[in-house]
């Protein structure tokens, strides 16, 4: 499946606050929150990133997503934005995120 992502539609820089596995879903996953600063607060969401990541090493860690979709009801977990990621060599999901540590909340340009 294919994206087209405006610009506007990726929201403020955001910093991974609590993960949990998701044990109820279909393929691994994992529940994840994140801030995206005091505009917007804190949102959560599921994602297919086990392959690489699990609960420990996602806490902090800064990332790209979409904020304006509709809330998506994922299993008994309602999924209020979208991570973003791009596939490795083995089309296993590796998260954007910006190389150097940045404010929560940021703009992004």
């Amino acid at each position: 499946v294919s994206l087209i992502v405006e610009k506007e539609m990726i929201g403020p820089i955001a910093a991974m606050r609590k993960a949990e596995n998701f044990l109820e879903a279909r393929n691994p996953a994992i529940k994840i929150w994140v801030d995206f600063g005091p505009k917007i607060g804190e949102l959560k969401s599921s994602a297919q990133i086990t392959h690489h990541y699990d609960v420990n090493s996602i806490i902090g860690r800064q990332v790209l997503a979409v904020t304006n979709f509709l809330p998506r009801q994922i299993g008994n977990f309602m999924s209020e934005f979208l991570l973003l990621g791009v596939p490795d060599e083995n089309g296993k999901v590796v998260l954007i995120r910006p190389d150097i540590s940045v404010p929560t909340g940021g703009r992004i340009y």
